[in-house]
């Protein structure tokens, strides 16, 4: 038996090997690699997904460790997407990984070719961008999931999945909406959603990693985008909320089921 068949041989023996290779074939791309999408990528790939695509512009920081999946104290200042793809080429060395340490906007979104893509998923935190990437990904032929807000919540219980305007209880939910609906771009078509009612309120201090200007980032100096080398979110964020591992790493979980159980439905 080789190595690759070995490793989905669980997988293969549930849906069998028809569903196997179509799994293999579907190209995904992944906005987001942070508390939700890090988890989602490692699920996609342990599934048998082959052709990823994963975008975040963000350096690993120690406020990462708590729910990111590749953060650890060794890996505080490297570039998130440069070390999930190392992490999960050592899952499944023959899947073909692109990362790109690129922040997904209105002036480069054409620069993805969303249009080749099966699947987009998105784990974005910006409402801005966020809000853009549904109106464009919506447009294409690609099916398109989004996780709604997995901050302030520890009952994973009450993760659900639904279609975006059914999403209730969620802020996050309810300010794209409030966006969208005055928007002259709404969803081109419906899409499902991973949200949860449950909203708690932080009991901690907020701060970034101690300082009054997180410093992580600038841990490791390196080659690339100057803007991208030196930057960090913590200190430009109006509110940082308190977030768990388990309820984080759900909802990426979830996300990545969706796209599975698409391609088997």
């Amino acid at each position: 038996m080789g190595l690759e068949k070995g490793l989905f041989q669980r997988t293969e023996l549930l849906i069998g090997n028809e569903w196997m290779i179509k799994i293999a074939e579907a190209r995904v791309i992944l906005f987001g690699v942070g508390g939700v999408g890090s988890w989602c990528a490692e699920s996609l790939i342990r599934s048998g997904i082959r052709n990823l695509t994963i975008v975040d512009s963000d350096r690993i920081c120690v406020t990462n460790i708590n729910r990111q999946l590749m953060a650890t104290t060794q890996t505080i200042g490297k570039v998130k997407v440069e070390v999930l793809k190392q992490r999960l080429l050592e899952i499944n060395p023959k899947a073909e990984i692109n990362a790109l340490q690129m922040i997904y906007n209105k002036e480069n979104s054409e620069s993805f070719h969303l249009e080749n893509y099966d699947y987009i998923l998105d784990a974005i935190d910006s409402l801005e961008n966020k809000v853009h990437l549904i109106q464009t990904a919506t447009r294409t032929p690609a099916v398109f999931f989004s996780s709604m807000g997995a901050a302030l919540k520890m009952d994973s219980s009450k993760i659900e999945v639904t279609e975006f305007w059914k999403v209730k209880g969620c802020p996050l939910g309810a300010a794209l909406r409030r966006r969208l609906k005055k928007s002259d771009l709404p969803p081109a078509k419906k899409f499902l959603c991973v949200y949860s009612e449950e909203v708690l309120a932080n009991k901690g201090k907020n701060s970034s990693c101690g300082t009054e200007k997180c410093l992580c980032p600038k841990a490791l100096q390196g080659p690339g985008d100057p803007d991208l080398v030196n930057h960090e979110w913590c200190s430009l964020k109006a509110r940082i909320n308190g977030t768990m591992a388990h309820t984080t790493a759900i909802f990426g979980f979830t996300l990545a089921g969706l796209v599975i159980q698409d391609i088997c439905k």
